[in-house]
């Protein structure tokens, strides 16, 4: 974390902070999908689209309604929760491909809204100028990149701390024990539908908000945030970093975000990185199964034999 903090100071760089700062968001994006993916065991491929609609809330609100900056990016957090309510209602009670195959359908159905609504969206060629962040005797366009890093660094560590005590509440012990044993779960009383709702619903808020970031960050929001590419890159950060671990998927945000725009600047390569970010994911998830978290110590993993049985008497009053 001081290393974090001492970056900006170090590095003079301005492409090197933009790096950290989209490293900072895809990082949001991966973590929070790891609630659902790695802790509940749903397999919805609808979070990117959850960080879309956070990009268009926020660049909708704060250029056409003029909404500060600020509380636009909020909006998007809570636009993208709505949407989450939206996709969890189908979405509760199936399981294995069939979720893949609702959220899949959901992302191209907004994908479709945002290009048919031209007039409102900008279609294809997406908004330009949204509004910057600002603060008073501040200007955050002239700071080399300075002040963006800080905000997207703290939006990164108020999501981290927010998911770790999450996945370790009642509430989080509950969308594991259905993850584990759905059939034990409903015996001892968990609902699945509402269970599996809220976990959509909390784990949308942050990429809603990160989303808000990125649109008034880079000033732009484009449909092509919605692209495969965008799924898939975000998708290894989770599987290359483990999930299950929140911390790994932030991580491999960070190897795969530097490696990706590292290759992008080779002369004829910019496609072929793609290849590339596969192969080493391939690699990876054939010596680590579990993600690069599984490669930690296992001393880290253990438990006391007192704390051992917590999660057993904590699931008794879930």
């Amino acid at each position: 974390m001081i290393a974090a903090l001492l970056v900006p100071m170090v590095v003079h760089d301005t492409y090197i902070r933009h790096l950290f700062i989209i490293a900072f968001i895809y990082g949001v994006v991966a973590a929070s999908w790891d609630v659902t993916l790695g802790y509940g065991g749903i397999f919805n491929f609808a979070h990117v689209s959850f960080f879309g609609i956070g990009v268009y809330a926020t660049g909708l609100t704060a250029k056409l309604l003029g909404l500060d900056p600020w509380l636009a990016m909020l909006f998007g957090g809570v636009a993208a929760s709505a949407a989450a309510v939206i996709v969890a209602v189908p979405v509760v009670r199936l399981q294995g491909v069939y979720v893949v195959l609702v959220t899949f359908a959901f992302s191209q159905l907004v994908l479709q809204l945002v290009i048919s609504q031209s007039q409102v969206t900008g279609g294809t060629q997406g908004m330009v100028r949204v509004p910057t962040l600002w603060l008073p005797g501040y200007n955050f366009l002239r700071d080399y990149k300075f002040g963006y890093y800080y905000v997207a660094l703290g939006l990164l560590v108020i999501t981290t701390i927010c998911l770790r005590w999450l996945v370790r509440s009642n509430f989080g012990l509950s969308i594991k024990a259905l993850r584990d044993s759905e059939d034990y779960a409903v015996s001892r009383g968990i609902p699945i539908a509402w269970q599996r709702l809220k976990a959509l619903v909390a784990s949308a808020f942050f990429p809603g908000v990160a989303g808000g970031l990125y649109a008034v960050y880079l000033r732009v929001a484009s449909p092509e945030i919605f692209d495969f590419s965008t799924s898939s890159l975000i998708l290894s950060m989770v599987l290359v970093g483990g999930i299950s671990s929140i911390y790994g998927p932030i991580v491999a945000a960070f190897l795969l975000t530097f490696l990706s725009e590292g290759l992008a600047n080779i002369n004829n390569f910019a496609e072929g990185r793609f290849m590339v970010v596969a192969a080493a994911m391939v690699i990876v998830l054939l010596f680590f199964p579990k993600g690069l978290a599984s490669a930690l110590p296992t001393h880290f993993a253990k438990k006391s034999p007192g704390k051992a049985s917590a999660p057993a008497t904590r699931l008794e009053r879930v």
